[in-house]
């Protein structure tokens, strides 16, 4: 069997930087940072006080209060970045069977504001004070079926939940579902929303984040020698995928093509990557077997890039062990350098910032990035926005639990 070209046809991205897609692409390239003091709670009482917070969005404006009072805040970014991204694409229900249209989604938390919230009633007003709607709102799955209802998808439905790899491996299960026939679109994103205490606070605990709280932007140092943990943030993308067939029939705008997928398992730690990110290695090698490309057909790497003193330089010496002699010739970035952490959701937003950067031949800088870290050798585009038509481009996601998973896209 050949499996069927995949495309990108459409964009949603909710983030710390802006509201939609072309806002949040636009901070990336001027290097606008999203990260800023904590609102949504009081986390005086935190050691990071810190995050990339979503603001100013309406939720029940756009989805409605009755939907939105359903939602946890996870749900509400995805459903608004997921519709964003349909209205995009420019497909209408009405015109599609709508038994071969999908819904993949990726979180790697869910609703843990929600958790937070009912046991706060819970202690304080007994169990009988409950809300109806807590188990509803918790459920990582949500996500997606909020999403296919709100549109009429019946096709396949499901999430991912991988940590941060969640929405990676969620876009991998989709461009699958389209290559081997099993659907003709499919919507396929994540979302996460765990500034919350128990967010925070339980990062804080495992020591894993930046403590540079006077200083907020510039607190999250991909690469950097002077990195001190990670930037949590929150957020939502999702991208329309079709079969190029279906795409083209319609007359629709393409992006990039979606054309590979790998997947791995380090079976090492559960917090800490394997030695030089072999499992990293490994993600990236098949993505490229995947997707008919060699190294020498990749310009550009959107990197885990966590800011973190074990990631950076581990997930560094992957990509120079997988690339070899063109690995000084590929540029290397990361988006959470501006827009934080998003965690289960990082993956889709990083793939929609690929296939923005195919689309518009533009790749943003990695903020905050001065001096480089030991073991971090490769070229960080720390300068400024940079302009390429690029071919091939890899984005991977490495998540707690050994979990890697890369994506790679191609100019169509």
């Amino acid at each position: 069997m050949i499996p069927r070209t995949v495309v990108v046809t459409g964009l949603g991205i909710v983030s710390p930087l802006g509201l939609d897609a072309a806002t949040t692409f636009d901070g990336l390239l001027n290097g606008k940072s999203g990260i800023g003091p904590i609102t949504l709670f009081d986390a005086s009482g935190c050691t990071t006080r810190i995050a990339g917070e979503v603001r100013g969005l309406d939720m029940a404006e756009i989805l409605g209060p009755q939907r939105a009072k359903k939602l946890d805040r996870f749900a509400q970014l995805g459903m608004v970045a997921g519709m964003a991204a349909w209205r995009d694409s420019g497909l209408e229900i009405e015109r599609l069977n709508p038994e071969r249209v999908g819904v993949i989604a990726g979180s790697g938390i869910g609703g843990l504001a929600t958790i937070e919230e009912q046991h706060s009633v819970v202690i304080t007003k007994g169990v009988s004070r409950m809300s109806p709607f807590f188990i509803p709102k918790l459920m990582m799955n949500a996500l997606s079926g909020e999403l296919s209802i709100a549109l009429g998808l019946k096709g396949p439905n499901w999430v991912t939940a991988s940590a941060c790899a969640s929405a990676s491996h969620g876009l991998g299960m989709a461009l699958r579902t389209l290559q081997y026939g099993e659907a003709d679109v499919v919507l396929s994103g994540g979302a996460e929303a765990t500034v919350c205490v128990l967010g925070v606070g339980g990062f804080c605990a495992l020591r894993a984040m930046s403590t540079r709280n006077d200083d907020p932007e510039r607190a999250s140092r991909p690469f950097d020698k002077d990195r001190d943990g990670f930037v949590m943030g929150e957020g939502a993308a999702f991208l329309v995928l079709e079969t190029l067939e279906h795409a083209t029939a319609r007359g629709a705008r393409i992006y990039c093509e979606f054309s590979g997928f790998g997947a791995t398992a380090d079976a090492h730690h559960i917090t800490a990557p394997a030695e030089n990110a072999e499992g990293a290695q490994r993600s990236m090698r098949l993505a490229m077997r995947d997707a008919h490309m060699n190294p020498s057909d990749v310009d550009y790497i959107n990197a885990h890039g966590t800011s973190t003193p074990i990631n950076d330089p581990n997930e560094s010496a992957a990509i120079r062990a997988v690339f070899a002699a063109d690995a000084d010739r590929l540029w290397v970035n990361s988006s959470k350098s501006m827009l934080g952490h998003l965690l289960g959701a990082s993956g889709a937003v990083e793939a929609a910032v690929c296939a923005l950067s195919i689309e518009r031949g533009l790749v943003h800088r990695t903020l905050n990035h001065e001096v480089p870290g030991e073991g971090c050798t490769l070229d960080y585009v720390k300068e400024g926005t940079r302009e390429r038509r690029l071919r091939g481009v890899l984005s991977n996601s490495l998540g707690f639990g050994g979990h890697n998973c890369t994506l790679a896209f191609r100019a169509h």
